[in-house]
């Protein structure tokens, strides 16, 4: 509560940014001071996380620290229900596990339940080569890739009023989001064109075939390679660029497509490089349910959803398989504002403090510079070896115990 007469813009006072100790305007200062209000708020309540793997407690731990203490890390579902509801807190694990033993033991303590995932806005490098995230998401209605039920997000999208100088911060993010060539990874680097001068580019990224959000949000396209045979069907005389997703390039993840089945149904097909310059030469994207239908949308590009990704449903997509409770139309940058800004928590790498998305912006840019240095590549080389062997030789051993 600010005390009566208090004015932001009085030229008497400074505002001075927390993580970089610069001189700010107020409505930057108040900006920062309402995501950091934000994020205290959620994470008033101490969490007691159940299933987290090692190299992800320390994720949690940064994110999710709060008035009430850092998250406590529980073995089983009953204890972690019972030790949430004595201190008044909530039971988390991570959306993608099997997590329904843990969800019915917070249900029957009367605990509250959060999901956790990455953000939309996430590292310079993926997470399955365990690059750790600037942004998460903790949603205690469901999560933002399962249309089964109302997530966060769709409920903010749904119901919220977002005021206009919101929607005019969320334009200046996607601005620079797009200005900058930032996407959730920031993996690959510039390109040479594909798609031939007038022609009609279609872009369709490859997806993770076992991901969490094709096994809740895809329809009756479930593959990579069904999904290239509807673009192909719908837009015959189109030029199809085909993107494989980053993990199944890596060998960490399934969703591999056929090189037949490839030359059949593709003009191009893309592995190395950043998706950004692909955006730049295509007029379309199709997917089932990538977050490059998202990146896509900041671009200016069309958008069609053969599934039911979270920014499906609002008037600004070709919705293929259509979601009966959505339906409100919303402006692309009340869309970002609920995506970018109210719904995930951000934490600075640096300071270690709770921060909005311009501040992970600063950051990812930095680390984008310091990837692309001699000693970035090859830390980068290093950590795929690292990776592709807890993957391969560890991966089996943790879905047969799941």
């Amino acid at each position: 509560m600010l005390p009566a007469g208090f004015d932001p813009a009085d030229p008497e006072i400074v505002w001075l940014d927390p993580y970089e100790r610069r001189r700010i305007g107020a409505t930057r200062a108040l900006e920062i001071a309402s995501d950091i209000l934000r994020h205290r708020a959620r994470t008033a309540r101490r969490s007691f996380a159940v299933g987290l793997t090692s190299w992800k407690r320390p994720i949690a731990t940064r994110f999710l620290d709060g008035p009430n203490g850092p998250p406590a890390f529980l073995k089983s579902p009953l204890p972690a229900a019972r030790a949430a509801k004595e201190a008044s807190g909530r039971v988390v694990a991570w959306a993608s596990r099997r997590i329904e033993a843990a969800e019915q033991a917070a249900r029957a303590e009367g605990a509250p339940f959060g999901r956790l995932e990455d953000g939309f806005v996430r590292s310079v490098g993926l997470g399955a080569a365990f690059v750790p995230p600037l942004s998460l998401v903790m949603d205690e209605s469901g999560i933002y890739y399962d249309p089964s039920r109302p997530s966060d997000l769709e409920t903010i999208l749904a119901a919220a009023e977002i005021p206009a100088t919101l929607a005019e911060r969320a334009a200046r993010l996607r601005r620079r989001l797009v200005a900058e060539s930032l996407t959730k990874y920031n993996v690959g680097e510039a390109s040479e064109p594909v798609v031939p001068p007038g022609r009609f580019g279609v872009l369709v990224p490859g997806q993770v075939e076992d991901d969490a959000s094709i096994l809740k949000g895809a329809g009756a396209v479930r593959t990579n390679r069904d999904l290239l045979a509807a673009v192909r069907e719908r837009r015959p005389d189109a030029f199809i660029v085909y993107k494989p997703h980053p993990d199944v390039v890596a060998g960490y993840r399934i969703g591999a497509v056929a090189d037949g089945d490839l030359r059949n149904l593709a003009d191009a097909v893309v592995v190395g490089g950043s998706i950004t310059a692909l955006y730049d030469q295509c007029l379309a994207v199709e997917t089932m349910t990538s977050l490059s239908g998202f990146e896509a949308l900041l671009r200016g590009l069309d958008v069609a959803t053969h599934g039911q990704p979270f920014y499906a449903g609002w008037g600004l997509t070709e919705d293929l398989a259509p979601h009966p409770r959505r339906g409100r139309h919303r402006s692309l940058d009340e869309l970002v504002a609920a995506s970018l800004i109210l719904y995930p928590l951000y934490c600075d790498p640096v300071s270690r403090l709770p921060c909005g998305p311009e501040t992970a912006l600063d950051r990812l840019v930095e680390q984008k510079a310091r990837a692309a240095s001699p000693a970035g590549r090859l830390a980068a080389r290093l950590r795929h070896v690292y990776a592709l062997g807890r993957h391969r030789l560890l991966g089996p051993i943790a879905r047969r115990l799941q």
